[in-house]
């Protein structure tokens, strides 16, 4: 485990890399309530210091290209870093060539990063409520191509059900694609929800013939330390989850 990221944790196909980065308190220049590795450029941080979190990450993790940073909206739109036209507003990226490096911003969603076994295909999504309710692991699945069953998946930190309450529209967003849901969101004492956002994407990758998934259990809420989390602070910075494959 490096001191400003981890490293995931899976059977990574040949050449392909993800990190995913932590709050940086020895590397990054932002201060609260922002500090220290602050790489969202839309959360009111000052750009030019957001630009230098964004260098000295690019340096320290020897990555092979400036991350291809999305304007995520919650919603399924699927970029493709390999087109060569200007990234419009979007929730997950597929990428073919080496050298070009996914990327997705979160302060409590989950990031799912995606390869194919021969890590000819890669691609990650934002998976906060909204945008897995509304399908964006289907749509990056389809982006992606070829057999699901070809695809392995890896989780990264995201806030736990422990802390995650929801009400009930949220769980009604789910049962038209689930109408068993179970575990994923338990009743507490407010008449409102705990929801897993883990246990909803782990779901959906199965349904979609995705068996090989790893990673979880890191929760942005719980661990101050290490990661920003807007449940709990508000006004805060963003870690990244990137995944690339070297050239």
């Amino acid at each position: 485990m490096n001191a400003d990221w981890l490293e995931a944790d899976w059977p990574a196909p040949p050449k392909v890399r993800v990190i995913s980065t932590f709050r940086g308190e020895a590397t990054g220049v932002s201060r609260a309530p922002f500090a220290s590795l602050n790489l969202g450029d839309h959360v009111g941080d000052d750009p030019q210091i957001v630009a230098e979190n964004r260098r000295r990450l690019r340096e320290a993790a020897g990555l092979p290209s400036e991350p291809k940073w999305l304007a995520q909206v919650h919603g399924v739109t699927v970029a493709d870093l390999d087109a060569g036209t200007p990234v419009a507003p979007a929730d997950a990226a597929i990428a073919r060539r080496g050298g070009v490096v996914c990327a997705i911003l979160t302060a409590d969603c989950l990031p799912i990063v995606l390869a194919t076994e021969s890590g000819d295909r890669i691609a990650a999504a934002h998976g906060g409520w909204r945008g897995l309710a509304a399908g964006v692991l289907e749509a990056t699945v389809r982006s992606l191509g070829g057999p699901p069953e070809r695809l392995m998946a890896w989780l990264g930190p995201a806030i736990s059900p422990e802390h995650f309450e929801v009400g009930a529209e949220v769980r009604e967003a789910f049962l038209s694609r689930d109408s068993q849901p179970g575990e994923a969101f338990r009743p507490n004492r407010r008449g409102r929800f705990m929801a897993d956002l883990g246990l909803l994407a782990r779901r959906q990758l199965n349904a979609l013939g995705i068996g090989r998934i790893y990673g979880g259990g890191e929760c942005t809420y719980a661990r101050a330390d290490r990661y920003f989390s807007y449940r709990r602070d508000g006004v805060t910075g963003r870690q990244a989850t990137l995944i690339w494959r070297e050239p």
